[in-house]
């Protein structure tokens, strides 16, 4: 009945894929566009299925990455371990221009901003890269990587107008010659670089019209005269062809790409999948947009970022977990995607007010590896699997996608199936589905395969398969495992080797595999593994238990696995392209072979068993972890080697924070401090280009060169008597807050909420004396700027020209001329001070612009009080204390400084607001009336694990009673016996007394 149908289906894919597809080369196709010259390298190539790298076909199977996400060069081969052993070849990483330019003109790439070791450790990984400088990277940072600076710059963002582009171009001449030295044809690990990012939609007012492909084509320029060679790729935002090759000359990049967030970004209900939701047709529009270049998505949601007052990550961990990658991500196979970048795979930390004000401090990302390094989510060891899978399938690469299809090669029309048909191989793939993709119920059906020997309904040998609700499956036909021929396995493969298979389902799924001719098989390990002869193929049925079934074929071991045993399957390349396969606990890092000696690195959180399954040498003498040997043995029917991995609870202690000195951080308010040092406001025309200013002298705080942190304004005027209210227009960005002082007296907060980024307050003043000096005190927690999606200037909020500050006010009675404003920000602004913490990392407080957040501050004279102990009244207090800790070595402890949430005393929520340094880094942004973020991961090496460590706090209270933390620890948030080794620190300067600090 099936038979007729699927023919027909057949032959209609394959007249739609039309003649690309069947004139597949065995060499790249396309070389690298000349530009008028000569081939500018042959390493890397591609054609119209994917990319080669040194003549070799590749999977590029990537996670984005952020080096100035983690501040700690000392662990950046860590993150790339524990990407390689999920089995991925590729990172992609954002550079963040406003880091490296926060002083126009002034490049600055050293110590934690150097990108060297971040590709030392990618090559020593043997990870490839693909580098996206810019200079636009959105990536949820301040101004979208736009130095502050950037404001008073007048021609539009991201538009060929002359000064814009000409103040890209110091940034891109250094940036694009950092890249060029470590391309892969100077024996470095990049192998792409991507212009410009999401350059896809524009202002309606944007000079020079969209796309302005003039504009594209001065920024790749810009890179290939620094010396970049290898490919240029795009990342459109979705598939909409902007860029393609097929589309434009001018502007054009070597390889299409685009990126994908379809189940968006709001994590408040993390069990609802829209409807409709699920792409269908990205593959037509690939080839209708790109067809002769390998289909590349270059971002895929692999998590979501969470907003001020959002439902925290928890809840995106849930929404974008197992289920999600097992459905999303196979509909990209469908597909026939050949380069996949997981957006985020570590997402890290908005340390130093490097973040947008969308989001928070902490950018977890719910992505597979935890800000705090950890790899034990499910959604790590799930995308260990399908990234395994499909490095061990090389007939993938050249598979032609199919169509979509309900009732074809199922029995069901519940079920939808997507087939890759073989192309220059035999093998085919089938991805198969719900028809209604977000459906919670399991679904039983037959499979029909076509196969090289026909069309086979299965299963053959009795009962049923089963795809449970959410859930995606990959079936194989005429799948080639060594000298073996798999007929068909609707088991999802792992991985393999000459001589081991690895395959497995969900719980109690049954599942078939056939081979095409009838070989020998003896059931080894285990039980109630069917086998039988049909047709001349032998052919395994069983039922999914937790139980392991191991099948002997000839030399190959078959390992029956349910998914959360396959969990525990690392798949590791070795040296002369042999892999290491084992059985094991909770990360292995690498395995090498010395002589008989075989030695694995590793990390434990609990006793494992060790498997070693493949990859051992003839003849083993040692079986060394982590250095230390271990007692094995070798089982004569499986081969399997085994080993017991002993892990040790770690002896330490976390102190608690005390001993803690205070000192007031906003002597501002006192009638004798002089701001004789501060800037004047006394720009009468902004320079901002996109807003102009409505008061008398502009108050945005990107005129004088203040960005980051907080902002203070001190407004002065001579009282006539009848003053009787202050109304304030301020700006700061989502969940910002402000406060103000009529000289010492405390006249009214706006505590903030998740979504306000500006809000109009009127505030009483208390009876003034008439020809009396009064100052006006303004405190403004600075956001970040707004990043800049659409190019052009015109709408606020996706604009990084948005003003901060002062936007308006209105002291009652009088002229707006009668006040007169001084404001600051960071200590010198742009010409920032701490040249290793970077040009964010501090703001406007006094206790900041003194320098005192860092270690070793001048606090003997200050009072002994705890943050616990807090403030009785509106004000921002300045806390420091040092503790010391002896953490063990052979251990990955990571620790988070912990708020306990604080409401006051008639049971409402405290208005407050803290920053976190540690040891300078200001490493948290604590909002209690907002939240969500509670918990602030700071990393090895800004930690000194064995030694001082200094942490201060500002505590801002903007309520008249003052504020108190409820509670504040240090808390560990994992025990991980690590072999890892040692990590060197951060560099952490000490405090000195500041010239001209004010």
């Amino acid at each position: 009945m099936l038979l007729k149908p699927l023919l027909t289906f057949l032959v209609s894919s394959w007249s739609l894929l039309g003649a690309n597809a069947l004139a597949m080369s065995g060499k790249p196709g396309k070389y690298i566009v000349p530009y008028k010259r000569d081939v500018l390298q042959k390493i890397v190539t591609w054609d119209e299925h994917s990319l080669y790298v040194h003549g070799k076909r590749v999977m590029l199977y990537s996670g984005e990455v952020h080096p100035f996400r983690l501040p700690v060069t000392g662990l950046y081969l860590d993150i790339f371990q524990k990407i390689k052993s999920m089995g991925y070849n590729c990172v992609s990483f954002y550079v963040d221009w406003a880091l490296l330019e926060g002083t126009r003109g002034v490049f600055r790439a050293e110590g934690i901003f150097d990108l060297q070791p971040f590709f030392d450790a990618a090559s020593d990984a043997g990870i490839y890269l693909l580098a996206r400088p810019g200079p636009y990277i959105n990536a949820e940072v301040s101004g979208g990587g736009f130095p502050g600076w950037m404001q008073r710059v007048t021609g539009q963002p991201r538009t060929n107008d002359t000064d814009y582009l000409q103040s890209t171009d110091l940034y891109a001449q250094h940036i694009g010659e950092i890249i060029a030295k470590a391309q892969i044809t100077n024996g470095g690990p990049i192998i792409l670089v991507q212009p410009e990012n999401e350059y896809s939609d524009a202002e309606p007012n944007v000079h020079g019209g969209f796309p302005n492909y003039e504009y594209f084509q001065y920024v790749e320029d810009q890179l290939r005269n620094a010396g970049i060679v290898v490919p240029f790729i795009s990342n459109d935002a979705g598939p909409n062809g902007y860029d393609s090759p097929a589309r434009t000359t001018v502007g054009a990049v070597d390889i299409y790409g685009h990126d994908g967030y379809p189940l968006g970004f709001n994590c408040g209900n993390p069990y609802n999948w829209p409807n409709n939701a699920l792409p269908t047709n990205w593959r037509a529009l690939h080839l209708q947009q790109s067809p002769n270049t390998p289909y590349s998505i270059v971002e895929f949601q692999g998590g979501s970022f969470d907003p001020w007052g959002g439902p925290g990550f928890s809840k995106c961990l849930a929404l974008l977990g197992p289920e999600f990658e097992r459905v999303f991500y196979k509909n990209d196979y469908s597909f026939g995607a050949t380069f996949l970048n997981l957006y985020m795979t570590y997402g890290g930390t908005n340390w130093g007010n490097l973040g947008h004000p969308g989001g928070y401090t902490s950018y977890d990302y719910a992505a597979v590896i935890a800000e705090g390094r950890e790899v034990d989510r499910e959604k790590y060891s799930e995308q260990k699997l399908q990234a395994n899978f499909l490095m061990a399938s090389p007939a993938y690469l050249t598979a032609s996608p199919g169509n979509r299809s309900v009732g074809v090669y199922t029995d069901t029309s519940d079920l939808a199936t997507t087939p890759l048909i073989g192309n220059g191989t035999a093998t085919n793939f089938y991805v198969v589905r719900h028809n209604t993709y977000n459906s919670l119920n399991a679904t039983n059906y037959f499979f029909t395969f076509s196969t090289s020997k026909g069309m086979i309904k299965v299963p053959q040998l009795g009962g049923q398969l089963t795809l449970t609700g959410r859930d995606s499956k990959i079936h194989v036909s005429d799948y080639k495992v060594g000298s073996h021929a798999i007929l068909y396995s609707t088991a999802e493969v792992m991985t393999h080797t000459n001589n081991l298979l690895v395959v497995y389902g969900g719980p109690g799924e049954r599942h078939e595999l056939a081979f095409k001719s009838n070989p020998k098989a003896t059931l080894v390990d285990g039980d109630n593994v069917e086998i039988s002869r049909i047709a001349g193929s032998t052919v395994l049925n069983w039922s999914t238990t937790k139980d392991r079934r191991i099948v002997k074929v000839g030399k190959l071991f078959i390992h029956i696995l349910d998914r959360q045993s396959a969990y525990n399957y690392w798949v590791l390349p070795m040296s002369k392209g042999q892999t290491f396969v084992a059985n094991a606990g909770y990360l292995l890092r690498n395995a090498s072979v010395t002589g008989t000696n075989l030695n694995i690195v590793g990390d434990l959180n609990a006793t494992a068993t060790l498997e070693v399954l493949s990859g051992a040498p003839s003849g083993l003498a040692m079986l060394n972890f982590n250095g230390k040997p271990l007692t094995f043995k070798q089982d004569k029917a499986t081969t399997i080697i085994s080993a017991q991995l002993m892990y040790t609870t770690p002896q330490f202690y976390l102190p608690a924070l005390t001993n803690w000195k205070q000192v007031d951080s906003l002597p501002e308010i006192q009638n004798n401090y002089d701001d004789s040092a501060w800037t004047v406001a006394n720009l009468t025309r902004t320079h901002n280009s996109f807003v102009n200013n409505t008061t008398p002298v502009s108050l945005f705080s990107g005129d004088y060169g203040y960005s980051t942190g907080s902002l203070i304004y001190r407004g002065h005027f001579i009282a006539q008597g009848n003053e009787s209210t202050i109304y304030l227009q301020t700006q700061g960005g989502s969940a910002y807050g402000m406060s103000a002082w009529l000289n010492t007296t405390y006249i009214g907060s706006w505590a903030g909420s998740g979504s306000a980024a500006k809000h109009n307050d009127t505030f009483t003043l208390p009876k003034l004396a008439t020809g009396t000096n009064y100052v006006l005190t303004v405190v403004i927690d600075h956001m970040g700027n707004d990043e800049h999606y659409y190019p052009g200037d015109g709408y606020a909020n996706t604009d990084m020209k948005t003003p901060r500050g002062i936007l308006n006010y209105t002291l009652a009675g009088r002229p707006a001329t009668a006040v007169t404003w001084k404001l600051t920000g960071n200590l010198h602004g742009e010409d920032y001070v701490d040249l290793i913490r970077g040009p964010l990392n501090e703001g406007a407080l006094y206790a900041e612009r003194q320098g005192w957040h860092q270690p070793s501050p001048p606090s003997s004279g200050w009072t002994d009080s705890s943050p616990m102990t807090g403030t009785t009244q509106a004000g921002v207090a300045f806390y420091s204390t040092s503790f010391d800790l002896n953490l063990p070595n052979d251990y990955d402890i990571p620790l988070s400084f912990v708020f306990g949430n604080t409401t006051a005393t008639n049971g409402s929520t405290s208005d407050f607001r803290a920053q976190l340094f540690v040891n300078g880094y200001q490493f948290g942004k604590y909002v209690n009336n907002i939240g969500p973020q509670t918990s602030f991961p700071v990393p090895e090496g800004i930690l000194n694990y064995r030694g001082t460590n200094w942490v201060a706090m500002t505590l801002w209270a903007q309520q008249a009673g003052g504020a108190k933390l409820s509670s504040f620890e240090l808390k560990a948030d994992a025990l991980v016996q690590s072999g890892y080794g040692t990590v060197v620190a951060s560099p952490q300067p000490a405090y000195t007394k500041r010239a001209g600090a004010y």
